[in-house]
């Protein structure tokens, strides 16, 4: 009786009411993401396909200063009646703009990703003080990504750029170079397999070398382009800036920051790092796949799937032993939580019966530690009650 009386007294809740998921969403913060790289080094390209992709508002200094001036703000009629006389646009007013874009409102549901801050510039701040500011933001930075590339590669890449004048289109050197441009195609050709597609798409590329062989001689290199003055950029970077942004780096969660080979092709960069992304958000409450699966065979209007308790991590390697994250590709739902698997036979082994990977013991990430000291310190004797206590292996 004393037990009825008790379950009468607790008042139904429901745990997923729509209510407080979008009670929720709205305290939520948006994904925020800053893009560190060497001079030249495609930061600008990768930050506005990943600000298209997410959603995000894409923030750089020329993309901040058009937008002041086309909305007629206070600091873009600075920076117009300034670029009408003639003069440079200071780099407080810059910062000043970068800073009160960030903290819009915009970016507050939105979130953002920043190219270009801190810069290399430090006439107004200093590097150190730019990445104070960063720290000190409002809306944090969730993911830190850095675009690595030797000197060497980078001021080649650099040196090999022309701009066309009057549309001011930045073109590498397997476009307007023959030489290049023969190279590039064998190398294509040599990893493509003939086919339907293939020849459209080679003749698209004829068509598109048709139009690039009438404005060719039209082509010009910019001084910041010159092999010399890429050099010196780069070198100007390692000085004052690369210390700086390492110690940043360091004190970032391993999981949250990704760093890129920049001798990728800008494509294939934007794949990896959304891949990279992908993996590393698949638990934000933010994410598509939560969004997708959260509305497939739902068992209740109101019911929302839940995530396991192992987050990303396979349920079938921790099983065996080993850590391994899963493939949002490879999500499957069972008793109202998702899983990720990480291949395609552990995604079969686990649809064949999941139950010995969920049944106690249940799986937990393996622990390692190492243990070390001076001889005669007791090592030996702290390692073994370690083991016995979490029942571990010496």
């Amino acid at each position: 009786m004393a037990l009825q009386e008790e379950k009468q007294a607790q008042p139904f809740v429901d745990n997923f009411d729509e209510d407080e998921a979008e009670k929720s969403f709205l305290l939520s913060k948006p994904t925020c993401l800053i893009i560190f790289g060497k001079p030249g080094s495609g930061k600008k390209t990768l930050a506005r396909k990943l600000a298209q992709m997410w959603k995000c508002i894409f923030i750089e200094a020329l993309e901040v200063i058009e937008m002041n001036i086309h909305e007629e703000t206070e600091c873009g009629l600075k920076c117009q009646e300034l670029l009408w006389r003639g003069q440079s646009i200071p780099e407080e007013l810059v910062t000043e703009m970068i800073l009160k874009k960030l903290e819009s409102p915009e970016v507050a549901h939105f979130g953002y990703v920043l190219s270009g801050f801190p810069s290399l510039s430090e006439e107004y701040m200093t590097v150190a003080q730019q990445i104070e500011k960063i720290k000190n933001l409002k809306l944090k930075p969730d993911f830190l990504i850095n675009i690595k590339c030797s000197d060497f590669d980078l001021c080649q890449r650099i040196s090999g750029q022309r701009q066309h004048p009057d549309s001011g289109q930045v073109y590498q050197r397997q476009e307007w170079d023959p030489n290049a441009t023969e190279k590039h195609k064998k190398e294509k050709n040599q990893h493509e397999e003939e086919n339907e597609e293939d020849e459209e798409q080679e003749e698209e590329t004829e068509e598109d070398q048709l139009q690039m062989s009438e404005f060719l001689h039209q082509l010009v290199q910019r001084p910041e382009d010159i092999l010399e003055n890429a050099e010196e950029r780069v070198g100007t970077y390692k000085d004052i800036m690369l210390r700086p942004l390492e110690d940043l780096m360091a004190e970032q969660d391993c999981q949250y920051l990704i760093e890129l080979d920049g001798n990728e092709q800008p494509d294939d960069l934007f794949i990896v790092n959304r891949n990279d992304l992908w993996c590393s958000c698949c638990f934000h409450e933010q994410d598509e796949l939560f969004q997708a699966l959260s509305s497939f065979k739902a068992i209740s209007p109101r019911y929302r799937w839940r995530r396991s308790r192992w987050g990303q991590a396979c349920p079938v390697a921790l099983k065996e032993g080993d850590i391994k994250r899963g493939n949002p590709d490879l999500a499957v739902s069972f008793l109202g939580r998702m899983y990720l698997l990480s291949s395609l036979e552990a995604l079969q082994t686990f649809l064949l019966n999941p139950r010995p990977y969920l049944l106690p013991p249940m799986p937990i990430p393996p622990c390692k530690v190492l243990v070390f000291g001076p001889p005669f310190s007791g090592r030996t004797t702290i390692c073994n009650l370690i083991a016995h206590k979490y029942k571990g292996k010496v």
